[in-house]
């Protein structure tokens, strides 16, 4: 059975079809980074790319739960890029990325563009960092 159905009304719902999709502010996200998951020792490639993410306009409408997922695309991204991933990871690299909206095929299925220049973004961070 599926879920409720989506509210175009309530603050930060992702139903937006009627209006449009949501336009992200260009000059990217200025919240804080949240803290690199645990368990394991953080490259500084890593940490880079981290920071990039979360700074990116995609992340305005990422929350901190995002965070595990963030962490997962950039150890398989890295491997792919170094020559040491399987085809797998390749793969779920990929799926990742569009899920993420880092892709244009991602930000297409999730509704969301980056707002071009001197075009006001229509969202706030989801963050609560």
């Amino acid at each position: 059975m599926p879920g409720p159905r989506p509210n175009p009304n309530k603050p930060g719902s992702r139903y937006r079809t009627a209006r449009g999709p949501i336009v992200l502010p260009a000059e990217g996200c200025d919240l804080p980074a949240p803290k690199l998951p645990p368990g394991r020792r953080w490259a500084q490639a890593e940490r880079r790319l981290w920071k990039e993410l979360w700074a990116s306009p995609q992340a305005v409408q990422w929350d901190d739960s995002a965070a595990s997922v963030v962490a997962s695309y950039i150890v398989l991204t890295l491997a792919v890029l170094g020559g040491t991933a399987a085809a797998w990871q390749a793969a779920e690299a990929r799926h990742l990325a569009d899920r993420l909206g880092l892709t244009p095929t991602g930000m297409a299925s999730l509704g969301w563009r980056i707002a071009e220049r001197g075009e006001v973004a229509d969202v706030v961070p989801l963050r609560v960092s």
